[in-house]
Formats: C-alpha cells, sequence, structure tokens
C-alpha cells in the first residue's frame, strides 16, 4: 500500500499519482388579463431585479459599494411615457420594467434618471423610440437593462440641433449598461461624459448610427470603465473612442465594419488623450483602422484578432491590470463572434417572472457542436452565453463529439443543464488533463486538486445528462507531480447528474459545497464513477442511486484503492451509495469502501459513508474501513446496510451494519431533505 499525504484545504491534496484508463464502451440501462398603467409588486425580486454588476461599476468608491440600481425599492411596470418619466426621475429606489414600445415626445427628448434606479426591459418588448436617458452630475447606482433605444435620427448626421444620444451621462458614477440593442439614433448611442466613472457596458448591440460610443471630453483623468462583450457594427465613428480615461478595460468584444453597406468605419478602438487602454480578446472583422492611439495615450493589447482589417493597428505603453480591481474571466477571441451574435441585445429570460409552472415553458435551449452546425463549438463559450443570475432553465444541448476544454459554471449562473443529445452518454464527451500538480499556465503555482477539475459547478439547481466528463490525466508519464485529477467538481446546491459517465483514477467525483457552513446535494442517478483512489469525495451531502461504481487499476497495473474520502462537517449528512453496484476489472479484496478526510487536520469534522441495498464485488476488503492521515474510521460515522454480492459481510466490530432502525432515518429522502430532483 502506497502512503498517503495528508490533505491541505488549500490544495485538496491526496495520495500518490494514478493513471487514467479509457472508460470507452460503457452502456448501463435506460436513460431515464389586462393590467394597470403602473403596478407595484411587493413578492420577493426575482433574480433580474437584484442583478448587479461587474467590472468598474462592481467596484466600492465614491460611497458607493458597486451597482445595485432599485433592488431596495418597489418593482413597477410602465407603458407609457408619463410613468416611465415620472418613477425614472423620483428620488426612491424603483425597479422599473418597461412593458411596451414608449416614444419619446417631443423627439430627442431625454428623461432624467435619478439615483437608486434599474430601467429593465420586459422581455424583448420594452422599446424606447425617438429619444433616451441621461444622468447628471452626482446620480449614481444606475442600471439601464434589456431594452431597445433607437430611432432619433432625423435624416442628418452630426446635426447638432438633433444631438440625441441614446444614453448620456455627464459627472454620473456607478452605472452599469447590460444587454441592450442601440441604434440608429441622432448623435452617440452611448456618451460617457465629464468625468462619469465606474462604468460598465456589457452585453450590448450597438448599430446603425455615425457615432457609436463616446468617452470623456474634460482634461480630468479621473474615468475609469469596463467594455465587454459588446457587438459594435455599421457604425462609423467612436466605437469607441476614449479621452482620458485612467482606466479603459476593453476585452470580448466584437466589431463589424460589413462590406458594400452605406455606413463606413473610419476608426475601431481609440484611446486618445491620457488614455491607459488595456484590450484584450476582442475580434475585429471589415474595419478600416481598428486599434489607434494618440502619442500621449497607452494601448496594450493581448490577444485579439484582425480579419479583413485595414489601416492602423496600434499598441504602446503601459497599462494597469485590471484583475486589481476585479475579477473577470475571457472569452475564447475565436468564440467572440457567434457568442455575441446570439448573446448580445435584450434578452427573453430577463424582466420577466418565472413561476413555477411556467419554468419548463421558459426553458431556453443553447446548442454546441464541433463541426460549427451549432450556436457555439465549445461548451464554455455557451455557458458564458447564459445571462448571469438568470431566472429560468437554460439548457446547453452538446451534439455528439470529444470536447477536450475546461467548463466551469460560476455561481450567478444558476438553474443550467449540460446535456448530450446523442444516443448515448459515450457520444458527447468533456475531457481534460490537469492535475493537482499541472503548472499553470501564467507560473503562478499549480492547479491543486480542486483547480484540476474538467468541470466545474459552483451554480445552484445544476443538471448533467446523457454524457461523459472525464480526466485523463497521464499518471505514467507525469510521476514527477501530484497526480490528483478530477473530472467534476461540485460546488452547489441541487446537483442533479441523470445517466452520466464521470470518469478518472484519483479524486474522479469532488462533491463539495460552496463553504463548509454551506449546504450542498448532490443526488446523481442512472450513471458511472470510475476511478481507483478516492474518486468520490468531499463535503457536500451526496447521493449515489442506481448506479455502477467502476474500480479501476492504477498506472501501474496494481489493484489498491478506496471508494469514498468523505469530509462530512459535524451534524450534516455525508456521501450514500444505494441501490447500486460496486464492481470492476481488479483483484479481490483490494478496495476499501472509504476512509475519514479531516481536511486540513480538522478534528471537528465527522466524515460519513453509508452503504446500502448495493451489490459489492469481491474487490471489496472483508474490512471495509480505513484510517487516514491520523484519523480512525470508528470515530466517524461508517456503516453498511443489506448490501449484496460477494463482498458483502456480516456485522462485526470492523464492519458496522445499521439496524432496521436506524436504516429508516437513512435513506435518500433523508439526503435530500425538501429537495425532490427532476428533470426540467
Amino acid at each position: 500500500m502506497a502512503q498517503h499525504r495528508r490533505r491541505r484545504t488549500t490544495a485538496l491534496a491526496l495520495g500518490v499519482p494514478l493513471i487514467l484508463t479509457a472508460a470507452g464502451g460503457l452502456a448501463y440501462g435506460v436513460l431515464p388579463g389586462s393590467q394597470p398603467r403602473a403596478s407595484a409588486t411587493t413578492t420577493a425580486a426575482p433574480a433580474w431585479a437584484t442583478a448587479t454588476a461587474d467590472g468598474f461599476a462592481s467596484v466600492n468608491a465614491l460611497g458607493q459599494n458597486g451597482t445595485y440600481g432599485g433592488r431596495d425599492g418597489q418593482i413597477v411596470t410602465v407603458k407609457t411615457l408619463a410613468d416611465l418619466e415620472k418613477y425614472a426621475t423620483a428620488s426612491e429606489p424603483y425597479v422599473i420594467v418597461v412593458a411596451a414600445t414608449i416614444t419619446m415626445d417631443p423627439v430627442g427628448k431625454e428623461i432624467k434618471v435619478q439615483s437608486d434606479k434599474t430601467i429593465v426591459g420586459a422581455g424583448t418588448s420594452g422599446q424606447i423610440v425617438g429619444g433616451g436617458f441621461f444622468l447628471g452630475s452626482g446620480v449614481h447606482n444606475v442600471i439601464i437593462r434589456n431594452l431597445t433605444i433607437r430611432d432619433a435620427y432625423q435624416g442628418v448626421w452630426n446635426d447638432k440641433e438633433h444631438d440625441f444620444d441614446a444614453i448620456q451621462m455627464d459627472g454620473a458614477h456607478h452605472v452599469w449598461i447590460d444587454h441592450n440593442d442601440l441604434r440608429h439614433m441622432a448623435d452617440g448611442l452611448i456618451d460617457v461624459r465629464k468625468d462619469s466613472t465606474y462604468v460598465t457596458v456589457s452585453w450590448n448591440k450597438l448599430s446603425q448610427d455615425n457615432k457609436a460610443f463616446g468617452i470623456g471630453w474634460t482634461e480630468n483623468v479621473v474615468t475609469d470603465i469596463t467594455i465587454h462583450h459588446n457587438w459594435i457594427r455599421e457604425t462609423e465613428q467612436r466605437n469607441p473612442s476614449t479621452d482620458n480615461a485612467a482606466h479603459a478595460h476593453l476585452y470580448n468584444n466584437f466589431l463589424e465594419d460589413v462590406a458594400g453597406t452605406d455606413i463606413n468605419s473610419s476608426y475601431g478602438n481609440y484611446s486618445r488623450g491620457a488614455t491607459r487602454m488595456v484590450l484584450e480578446n476582442s475580434y475585429f472583422q471589415g474595419f478600416k483602422n481598428p486599434v489607434i492611439k494618440d502619442s500621449t495615450a497607452s494601448i496594450v493589447q493581448k490577444g485579439n484578432t484582425f480579419v479583413g482589417t485595414s489601416g492602423r493597428n496600434e499598441s504602446g505603453g503601459t497599462a494597469f491590470d485590471p484583475k486589481t480591481y476585479y475579477a473577470y474571466t475571457l472569452d475564447k477571441t475565436a468564440d467572440v463572434p457567434a457568442l455575441l451574435k446570439s448573446g448580445t441585445g435584450p434578452l427573453s429570460s430577463i424582466g420577466t417572472t418565472a413561476t413555477a409552472s411556467t419554468k419548463a415553458a421558459a426553458a431556453t435551449t443553447l446548442t454546441v457542436a464541433k463541426d460549427g452546425s451549432g450556436q457555439y463549438s465549445t461548451v464554455q463559450a455557451a455557458v458564458n452565453a447564459v445571462p448571469a443570475n438568470n431566472p429560468s432553465r437554460v439548457v446547453i444541448s452538446v451534439k455528439p463529439g470529444t470536447y477536450r476544454e475546461l467548463v466551469k459554471v460560476p455561481s450567478n449562473k444558476p438553474h443550467v443543464t449540460i446535456q448530450g443529445s446523442g444516443g448515448s452518454r459515450n457520444d458527447t464527451v468533456i475531457v481534460y488533463n490537469n492535475a493537482s500538480g499541472t503548472p499553470k499556465p501564467d507560473g503562478s503555482g499549480t492547479y491543486g486538486t480542486g483547480g484540476s477539475a474538467t468541470v466545474a459547478v459552483e451554480a445552484d439547481d445544476f443538471q448533467a445528462r446523457n454524457l461523459t466528463i472525464s480526466n485523463d490525466f497521464d499518471e505514467a508519464s507525469h510521476q514527477d507531480i501530484a497526480g490528483q485529477a478530477v473530472a467534476l467538481r461540485t460546488a452547489a446546491d441541487k446537483v442533479f447528474l441523470d445517466g452520466v459517465i464521470v470518469s478518472g483514477d484519483q479524486d474522479t467525483l469532488l462533491v463539495d459545497t460552496a463553504a463548509k457552513e454551506k449546504l450542498g446535494r448532490v443526488y446523481m442517478t442512472n450513471s458511472y464513477v470510475i476511478g481507483n483512489v478516492d474518486f468520490i469525495f468531499g463535503r457536500a451531502t451526496a447521493v449515489i442511486d442506481k448506479s455502477v461504481i467502476t474500480l479501476k487499476k492504477r498506472w501501474n497495473g496494481t489493484s489498491a484503492g478506496y471508494v469514498t474520502a468523505p469530509s462530512t462537517a459535524a451534524g450534516r449528512k455525508g456521501i450514500l451509495i444505494a441501490n447500486s453496484t460496486v464492481n470492476g476489472d481488479v483483484s479481490s479484496a483490494s478496495f476499501y469502501l472509504g476512509r475519514p478526510w479531516h481536511a486540513g487536520g480538522d478534528a471537528s469534522l465527522d466524515p460519513q459513508t453509508t452503504v446500502r441495498n448495493t451489490s459489492l464485488s469481491a474487490a471489496i476488503k472483508s474490512t471495509p474501513w480505513t484510517d487516514m492521515s491520523g484519523f480512525s474510521w470508528k470515530d466517524d460515522r461508517f456503516a453498511e446496510y443489506k448490501n449484496t454480492g460477494a463482498g458483502s459481510g456480516a456485522a462485526s466490530s470492523n464492519r458496522p451494519q445499521l439496524t432496521d432502525a436506524q436504516a429508516t432515518g437513512q435513506e435518500v429522502a433523508d439526503w435530500l431533505g425538501d429537495w425532490t430532483p427532476s428533470s426540467s
């Protein structure tokens, strides 16, 4: 038996390096009336009404801790100009849902929005025609989302008598402009002027205009702005033009100039005056002078793509590291055009409230295909397209193929389903080969066990079905590094795994929680888990039901291992294996059912594994539990109940069995509590 190092909470280290072998060819069972002009609600606010900004708008500054709009006020629905203006200009906070097309009168009218407001379109029905919004000096904490603002153009570009913008701010701060369709206005689509700062502009479509987006126009160098995931097309100038910005962070934008149209680009991203700009993973297609700068300005370019562009493409000077201000994740540049064509502008899921009876009907489906026949070519690109704090189910349907990539579902994207669309769970495979000891590309150390996961789920109410999630780290070739290699890591509540294969060697399935004090429930059914050392482990409340647990030999061909390594908090349920089968092509009496993982040497933990009503092959030892890192399994909670097969055994001091009375409190329903998993 190899020696095993104690796990650490920072790296989740465990055991010795082992090899992953293929899991191909597996099959198992069958896959399972009129409305008033304005109305206020007092029920719990839906997720979109309490959404908060990312980027610079999320920074705590100027007495404002992030941007959350009117979440502390009433939700009101408006269908007339009078009601929109009434609530937008009020002194108290409001979430204002625009549920109709509202025409400005006179043309060019800009409603003077006051602080602490969220103005959001109801699905795709919220439209502002012939005018827009103005945010004056000192106005702060404003969100404008999911609207179409259009058609103030009066026939002449640059006509100062018709200087009409979609959204203009003069001296405002903490503003989030997100998922809007802004087009065909008389002047700018967005103007961020007169030292406005802590602004984030994300997931908007800006089009059919002379001036897309202007920033600055003072001598002061104070503006901090984040511009990400915007599709800017058929606009001549200011795409954007950024003048004297202290920090301008532009990433994952798509600038497109289509040949043969009436509007031709004169330049793309422009860093003016003393601006410091970081420009990352953006895609420029057909633009003249795609990136330009003044001699006094800075642009640091990273990972951008230029297709059919001409003229100036400049960089130089020093900028800043955006991650010192906020966290963010870059999408791959190659995915940007498809991602933004389908994901920018108003979404049907924002501004409407899903009820239990309508959630299934409201589900959105995104398709992934390696051959380009879907909306996205990678699973992560589809996850990225899910709107933050989405209120209802989003199904990511993945066509057959092998997707070698890392996938992360962040905590602000609940209700996501990833499912294979093939005839078998073997047809759709998500696989990668990071291990605990794999060096990170940026040189900042190694991944650690938790960070090695091929798929990481941090969002509640996640589902996966009809696919394989694998970690194929080659331990035989990498005996020099720590070989814990996670296939699937869950750190969320209400995770439903149905008809999947989770395949690895050491530490295959990490069932974690978002924090030690938080509940995290996982229910797996009709599935396979494959591995050899502690390959079902963690602190979550997890059920493996009606599934097959397949034992594997180690990288050197030997048979020895541990099925579970629970790290359960005291008073919580740990790991339950029920109504399942444990087998595999390994030697007899070579595997333990489990051992207690006291993560970080935490003696307060009370690890638990119960295995009941399950067929155990001869591979299971007659003394199926063992100690770990100085902690005795007998001091924790390990038990069996009515198991069968050659690996089962009678009750003894080394093989505790539940009584019938005890077993009634250790059913699947006891683990899941008030949650009944169901496909949706």
